[in-house]
């Protein structure tokens, strides 16, 4: 029988599993915490609480994937409108802001739409004043300047720790809405604008947070927590963990983070180590809050732009399941972004609970007489892939060394790619395809 191992058990994990299971092929899955879930875990706190590691919502339009996913909770599951909103400068704007302006300052409103309009005269008639080299060239040409550097430009470097001319456009994708000059008029002289924004409804677990979307993981794999690699040898296909066991496979899969994975490779040569090293990602610190009152917003989540608001986004956990909180309460998740390359953290995670108070008291989300009845501090130290302008060629390098020694790949952290849960779900099926392919080329060799 062969001997599949599976790195990680989040979402991409699963997706392994779950392919394998369909094949009559077991796997045995490792997570070096003491719970499984990976990025998409879910924290039950004794006061009632219930926040996931950062906010997570399924909106994939695959239905074999929202078939799966309501049965891994027996049907038990809210559908949300999405309404998610931003905040400027005290300016409270229906999302997307590009088809909202209507309210904000007349100047600002009047330099968006005739940047707005030239940028769209030019992409009309194939002008290209310069190349789109990067983020901030597309959000140009796309927005025109004003709107750029206003918002998306503010937001990207709160959200990624780096500028925008420092990324590449790859991993834009449904994420920038590209609205119609029609939209933009629309929205610039009436506050009634009709929902243009790329995710529609939202699905969530009814109980237990996001996690219990992977409720079927370990009748689809057997799985050792509390197993961290620390050596993963690929000669003598062996995984060496902190605890002391060794285990051999015949096929691994992994969705470790590649710039921890690569360093464990037994003989992993320098360039593709060196590799490795220049992949950046962000870390978050969510401060997490549990209110006396559900009335805090009317935005599931928030996008906020102004630099001198510690926090990057707001997600109210308890608008995607009223079970996440005690009857009566709310609860509010505030991110907080890092970057080991770009942005360092200052301090300790802790230190982050005032300064993240006090701003929600600034923009008037927290009222002075409301009770916090819950605080905690969780930090995830892979939040996001930056696509800085050095990612593609390391990557290219990294990749095709784990495609050389037999490592499949899969997840956010594996494929190092900005994708969601539903992306991550069919990366692990990819992998694990991948993985039984090889192992039935090495059968017939």
């Amino acid at each position: 029988m062969e001997r599949v191992a599976i790195l990680g058990s989040g979402m991409a994990g699963w997706g392994a599993a779950h392919r394998l299971h369909q094949e009559g092929v077991p796997s045995i899955t490792y997570d070096k915490n003491g719970y499984y879930g990976g990025h998409t875990a879910s924290f039950k706190h004794a006061s009632g609480f219930i926040f996931d590691e950062g906010p997570h919502v399924s909106f994939t339009k695959h239905e074999r994937l929202q078939k799966l996913f309501a049965q891994s909770v027996h049907e038990k599951y809210e559908v949300i409108h999405a309404r998610p909103n931003n905040y400027w400068k005290g300016h409270w704007i229906k999302h997307p802001a590009i088809c909202n302006l209507s309210g904000l300052p007349t100047d600002l409103v009047v330099n968006c739409l005739c940047d707005f309009i030239g940028a769209q005269h030019d992409q009309e008639n194939h002008i290209e004043h310069k190349p789109i080299d990067n983020y901030a060239d597309w959000l140009i040409a796309s927005y025109g300047r004003t709107f750029a550097e206003t918002f998306p430009m503010e937001y990207g470097f709160k959200y990624h720790t780096t500028t925008a001319d420092n990324m590449s456009t790859s991993w834009l994708g449904p994420r920038l809405y590209r609205a119609k000059l029609e939209e933009v008029l629309v929205g610039a002289l009436s506050p009634e604008t009709p929902d243009v924004h790329y995710v529609d409804y939202v699905r969530y677990p009814s109980y237990d947070g996001f996690v219990s979307y992977l409720s079927l993981l370990p009748e689809q794999t057997q799985i050792n927590l509390r197993h961290q690699l620390v050596r993963l040898d690929p000669a003598a296909k062996e995984l060496h963990f902190a605890n002391g066991v060794v285990a051999g496979y015949d096929a691994v899969i992994s969705s470790v983070p590649l710039t921890e994975l690569v360093p464990m490779i037994a003989g992993a040569p320098p360039d593709v180590v060196a590799a490795a090293r220049k992949l950046a990602y962000t870390s978050c610190v969510m401060v997490n809050l549990g209110i006396n009152r559900s009335d805090l917003s009317q935005g599931q989540w928030t996008y906020f732009y102004d630099r001198d608001i510690c926090f990057t986004r707001l997600s109210f956990p308890h608008m995607f399941s009223p079970h996440t909180v005690p009857p009566g309460c709310g609860s509010i998740q505030a991110e907080v972004y890092f970057s080991q390359k770009y942005m360092p953290m200052k301090g300790s995670p802790e230190d982050y609970v005032a300064p993240v108070v006090a701003d929600l008291k600034r923009c008037g989300v927290l009222r002075e007489d409301d009770k916090i009845l819950h605080t905690n501090v969780h930090v995830s130290h892979y939040a996001q892939i930056i696509f800085d302008l050095e990612r593609a060629d390391a990557l290219a390098t990294v990749h095709a060394y784990l495609d050389d020694i037999g490592v499949a790949y899969c997840g956010r952290y594996g494929d190092w790619l900005y994708i969601w849960t539903d992306e991550a779900f069919i990366s692990g099926e990819n992998a694990a395809q991948k993985a039984l392919e090889r192992m039935r080329v090495g059968k017939s060799a």
